[in-house]
């Protein structure tokens, strides 16, 4: 019945071929075709799949950028920046021939160079928090800033001339925080502080531990220091390291660190400064300065009580130190700087500008910019933004920060008293 009823004309049948139905074909072809290779020219084929291999592998690291797996021990380049700066300050890159002045904004990479003037000091901050001061007429030299996959840093400078103070951080086990000085590498463990000195044309080369402890090496020889000892050195092969324990300075007590002085509207004040009294000290060397880095000095004065009062002092921002001196004028090392400033109150009490910009964290250390008054003093933790332009825009690094929350504070004042704080909480990860 229905072969009777079909009517004639043209008919189309097809199949339902999936992408899936070729892949598996063109793969099952292409196996076979690497079989029958395989039995007939076994050689060939194995140094063409060896090839591949290493070509496909080639390509994927560099157009995926791939890292190599953890736990290989790859080596990452950091790089340093500056935290505070005054007067000269040069730095040759190592890939230049010329000299460009030293700026907040300029990276410090491995190879650079870091020189600074007769009244020129600076301060740099590398990834794993060890700093380094960079006093008058000193040279360094940044020899290996890195990190591995593991986290594990290497810090190392070569201080080719002149002074530098240099503490550590906190970093993880396997990190190394080094300097190098006329062929003595002294390897400083997790916060620790120590001066190091090189006096090329004299030949006079010493490391001292202000804390913490370290080890100093030079020609297979090693020695160990811990707080307030010495390593001096000359330069010859075969002189040996001398080590010598330092008297430990005393300890400032007045004006306290940060404290605000206020004067009635007198000009100048008189200012009390004290310290702790120390054993076998016959005298004390007291030093007050406009800046951080005592580049200039206002007082510059001996006494022997642990206490004087220094008059006719003007409002602003002072730093100050002291040493304590024995019966042969041997001179302890240098106490902490306190920072205190003079106030002047006036009638201008109220909020003065302050406008931050948004912080950028460059791992542990916190990049701050912002406005203020023209003519204010900005702090930023407590520590002085050393430079405020004259339209009252800063530009400061933060020295690095702990793991975890933080906390920003962003202090301006004016000379007549008027202030504006401002605090940001920030994670450091």
């Amino acid at each position: 019945m229905s072969s009777v009823n079909r009517k004639p004309g043209i008919h189309i049948a097809w199949t339902t071929i999936t992408y899936r139905s070729v892949a598996l074909l063109i793969l099952a072809a292409a196996a076979i075709l690497f079989i029958a290779m395989r039995v007939a020219f076994p050689q060939f084929t194995e140094s063409s799949v060896k090839k591949t291999d290493d070509l496909v592998g080639k390509l994927l690291e560099r157009v995926a950028n791939m890292a190599p797996a953890t736990g290989t021990g790859m080596v990452t380049a950091q790089q340093a920046h500056f935290t505070a700066l005054d007067g000269t300050v040069r730095v040759k890159k190592a890939n230049g021939n010329s000299w460009v002045t030293a700026d907040y904004n300029v990276p410090l990479d491995k190879g650079d160079i870091v020189q600074t003037g007769s009244e020129g000091m600076a301060k740099v901050v590398f990834n794993d928090g060890t700093s380094y001061t960079v006093k008058q007429d000193s040279l360094i030299v940044i020899e290996e800033n890195s990190a591995n996959d593991q986290q594990q840093t290497n810090v190392a400078v070569a201080v080719s001339t002149g002074t530098v103070d240099l503490s550590t951080a906190t970093y993880s086990q396997g990190s190394k925080s080094q300097v190098i000085v006329a062929g003595a590498t002294a390897s400083l463990a997790p916060e620790s502080a120590a001066q190091v000195h090189n006096d090329p044309q004299a030949d006079q080369h010493e490391i001292l531990m202000k804390k913490g402890a370290g080890e100093v090496t030079r020609n297979g020889e090693t020695v160990q220091l811990a707080n307030w000892e010495k390593v001096s050195f000359h330069g010859g092969a075969d002189t040996h390291l001398e080590k010598a324990k330092e008297t430990g300075p005393p300890t400032p007590i007045a004006p306290a660190n940060m404290a605000p002085l206020f004067s009635s509207g007198e000009a100048t004040k008189d200012v009390a400064f004290s310290w702790t009294p120390m054993a076998n000290a016959t005298g004390y060397r007291l030093r007050i300065s406009r800046n951080p880095y005592f580049s200039s000095t206002l007082v510059d004065k001996r006494v022997n009580t642990a206490a004087v009062t220094v008059s006719g002092l003007g409002e602003g921002a002072y730093y100050w130190m002291v040493q304590s001196y024995d019966a042969a004028g041997n001179e302890s090392v240098e106490s902490e700087k306190n920072r205190f400033n003079i106030v002047v109150k006036g009638k201008q009490t109220e909020a003065i500008e302050l406008e931050l910009d948004p912080f950028i964290q460059h791992g542990h250390v916190i990049e701050v910019t912002g406005k203020t008054q023209n003519g204010a003093r900005v702090m930023v933790n407590g520590s002085e933004v050393p430079m405020v332009a004259a339209d009252g825009s800063f530009h400061y690094f933060t020295p690095p920060l702990p793991t975890g929350e933080a906390v920003i504070t962003v202090t301006a004042q004016t000379a007549q008293g008027g202030v504006n704080t401002q605090q940001q909480k920030i994670i450091i990860q």
